[in-house]
């Protein structure tokens, strides 16, 4: 029986290990409030000599995009991804908002809309 193989692409595990310095989660801050549906806008250009993740990141944000439409391009999963935009948020460098604004949040929901839809399941 021989031993195991050890993979020579850094992918998985070990991959994400080295992304986020072996960090788990972005802590705290404004880091703490993303989810799949936030919208990430760049606030600069990629730097020389930053992780090419971070520059990746940056790049792909110069219009709004979500966290979820993030994940699926750079091929990241969540965890680790909110790391890296921690890091970037930290830095300044990207802004997180709110995909509700906070106009709409604060008028609540729309009864009109939500009586169509108790009418239409009414119907099934």
């Amino acid at each position: 029986m021989s031993a195991p193989r050890r993979p020579t692409d850094p992918s998985g595990l070990e991959r994400y290990y080295v992304l986020t310095g072996g960090r788990s989660g972005p802590g705290g801050g404004s880091a703490s409030s993303l989810d799949v549906a936030t919208l990430i806008l760049a606030r600069s250009a990629p730097a020389p000599g930053m992780q090419h993740e971070h520059e990746e990141i940056l790049r792909r944000c110069r219009d709004p995009l979500s966290v979820a439409e993030l994940g699926a391009h750079l091929g990241l999963p969540f965890n680790i991804l909110a790391v890296l935009l921690a890091d970037l948020l930290d830095a300044d460098r990207i802004e997180a908002r709110d995909p509700i604004p906070a106009s709409d949040a604060d008028r609540g929901p729309d009864l009109a809309l939500l009586e169509e839809v108790l009418s239409g399941l009414e119907r099934l």
